[in-house]
């Protein structure tokens, strides 16, 4: 009974503290500034090795010294699920929006909308240029990666007279958007693809400054609908851009990067070398480094943002890629990383040391909430059960991909900008998971009995349609209550298998809905905070709401959140109002 009463009054105190926290200005409660961490590709079970040791890896010695400092006072969330599909697009929109695609609208970075046009020219990725009349709804595929660069080789993107480093949203080449029959043609920039806001739409509409770094250009779709306002700093250096030496750039290890650090790599682009992402990180580390002590990312004066934070691709380059005979990935199902995944880890874990020195230095420790998660995981964490596109998986068969099975019917099922088929083309939705919209006219369950046909040679897993699909989603289609931007069809394969060819050589991927792909880590600490490890479910798009109502606003407010009816991280508030 002593234990229930304890609980009662935490439950209390929490609720009168958000109901406090929700009417008050930015910052008003203990919480003045957020700062959130994405360490793309790192799972649950990533922290909980490096905090615990594990047979295989750095002699069975713990290897992450500064997330386990921070666990000393944070709440470990275990039982975490990231987006579905969980790519990197849809996963920043769950922790930023705290909604899933059904209401964001984003389930890719390469997807489909029925009712949009292509762009003017092609994009850098292939997306075929064409025609767009007013009123007239012929459908396209959607690119959002790096191809709406100007120049997707720069590290600027090709932003017009930019610096090294620098570019933003003058990277993007409105001439590489899709655009809006419905709006007269008008070109759709990122920030208006999505359709909801975000936490840096709130938390500036309130008169809190905001930034967000990240690792290309069309990230500046964080900014929510509208004007380009709700983002006061901006940088996102191209990751997929030609390597380039960096002066006066160090790792956040001490080493420097200028010359190129690695030059015998699989191609020329940073996130294929061990060595070269790291140096890649430490630019957005530095630009951060300026932030937290009440600078731009380039140095000048400005403000500590209430609400800021940044992406790290080391880790998952450390869980990915094969370069030479240096293996990425892990060493066996218990998440036992390679000497490679390691190094990256222990890097991003030198880099947290740093960033929380630097809160320190600023007076501002106390007052953050430092919130380190994941966009996604990847998948597989086995080695063995790796399956590329392109292995045997029977006799005379080899895996093959369901966007090329339905492709390859006459006439084709699927559009040929999202068919595998059209060499000069984006290509299909297809990572550990294959996202398919079908062709106008096409029958669903035609085209999923075919699929199941070939189960064998896509390694199907599972399937989602029809109502199955629009329980989680909506329904596709183009007519009264339905979605232009919903799949037809989403397969998700067997653990292991990805609809990716080999090369460039590769040990995993993500974007499906396995539990490799899903299971993220997600750290919210303040020092303030008593230690504790939460294995109730939860999800990263409680993320959102969480970060709005920390800083004293209304969760509300995200228009997904009230949609979807997400819940804050209910433990944060208990542990605030103590």
């Amino acid at each position: 009974m002593k234990v229930f009463a304890r609980v009662v009054v935490a439950i209390a105190l929490a609720s009168s503290w958000q109901g406090m926290a929700a009417d008050g200005p930015v910052g008003s409660g203990p919480i003045k500034h957020v700062l959130l961490l994405s360490i793309d590709g790192m799972h649950a079970v990533d922290f909980y090795n490096c905090a615990h040791g594990i047979v295989g890896a750095n002699e069975a010695k713990p290897y992450c010294p500064n997330l386990s400092a921070l666990s000393r006072t944070a709440l470990n969330y275990v039982n975490v699920t990231s987006s579905k599909p969980s790519d990197s697009f849809p996963g920043l929109s769950a922790l930023i929006t705290g909604g899933s695609p059904r209401t964001h609208g984003i389930y890719y970075d390469i997807a489909y909308d029925r009712t949009l046009a292509p762009p003017t020219d092609t994009t850098g990725s292939g997306l075929a240029g064409g025609t767009c009349t007013p009123n007239v709804f012929p459908g396209t595929t959607t690119d959002n990666d790096q191809g709406i660069d100007y120049n997707d080789q720069l590290l600027n993107g090709g932003a017009p007279g930019a610096g090294l480093t620098e570019g933003g949203v003058a990277s993007i080449n409105p001439l590489f958007l899709e655009r809006n029959p419905a709006k007269g043609c008008e070109k759709v920039y990122p920030w208006n693809f999505i359709r909801t806001n975000t936490i840096f739409g709130v938390v500036h509409a309130a008169g809190g400054y905001t930034a967000w770094i990240d690792k290309r250009p069309s990230y500046a779709f964080v900014n929510g609908p509208g004007p380009f306002v709700n983002l006061n700093d901006l940088f996102t250096p191209e990751v997929a851009s030609n390597v380039v030496p960096l002066p006066n750039v160090k790792t956040v290890e001490g080493a420097s990067c200028d010359p190129i650090r690695d030059t015998n790599v699989n191609g020329s682009v940073w996130n294929t070398s061990f060595e070269n992402i790291q140096c890649y990180d430490a630019i957005k580390v530095d630009a951060l480094l300026n932030e937290i002590a009440g600078k731009t990312h380039t140095g000048a004066p400005a403000k500590t943002p209430a609400v800021f934070g940044m992406n790290f691709q080391s880790v998952y380059v450390g869980q990915s890629v094969i370069e030479g005979t240096d293996t990425g990935g892990y060493l066996n199902a218990a998440g036992a990383p390679t000497t490679e995944l390691l190094g990256e880890i222990e890097y991003v874990d030198t880099a947290i040391g740093t960033i929380v020195k630097a809160l320190r230095t600023a007076g501002i420790y106390d007052d953050t909430l430092l919130i380190v998660t994941a966009k996604h995981g990847m998948s597989p964490i086995d080695p063995t059960r790796y399956l590329p596109e392109g292995s045997p998986v029977g006799l005379g068969e080899t895996l093959t991909t369901p966007a090329t099975v339905l492709g390859s019917q006459l006439p084709p099922l699927i559009p040929f900008s999202e068919s595998p088929l059209n060499s000069n083309g984006v290509g299909a939705t297809e990572d550990d998971v294959s996202v398919i919209w079908l062709e106008k006219g096409v029958n669903v369950t035609d085209a999923v009995n075919l699929l199941e046909e070939s189960g064998a040679a896509i390694g199907l897993g599972e399937i989602f349609y029809g109502p199955s699909l629009a329980m989680n989603f909506n329904v596709g289609g183009v007519g009264k209550g339905e979605d232009p931007r919903t799949p037809d069809i989403i397969v998700t394969p067997n653990v292991g298998v990805t609809y990716v060819p080999s090369s460039p050589p590769s040990i995993g991927d993500h974007g499906g809905f396995a539990h490799d792909d899903n299971n993220v880590v997600l750290l919210v600490e303040n020092p303030r905070f008593t230690a504790q490890t939460v294995s109730a479910g939860a999800t990263t798009a409680q993320v959102a709401p969480t970060i709005v109502q920390a800083l004293g606003l209304d969760p509300q407010s995200l228009e997904a959140v009230k949609i979807e009816g997400t819940p804050v991280l209910s433990e944060v508030f208990v542990q605030l109002a103590k």
